[in-house]
């Protein structure tokens, strides 16, 4: 069974896991209704581009 010959210090643990982090989503300004939303998404009005996609409730 393999083992670790030697410990790793808390530095190098992190330079590994330099790569795992928390991306901020990108938001666009909805031109009709002015607010932000995330990109490619329906908005709250059901609309996309624009136009009338989804029945709002």
């Amino acid at each position: 069974m393999a083992a670790p010959s030697n410990k790793n210090s808390k530095s190098h643990k992190r330079n590994r896991r330099g790569h795992i982090a928390l991306s901020v989503p990108s938001l666009v300004l909805d031109k009709t209704t002015g607010e932000y939303s995330v990109a490619h998404r329906v908005d709250s009005k059901g609309q996309y581009k624009g136009r009338q996609v989804v029945d709002a409730k």
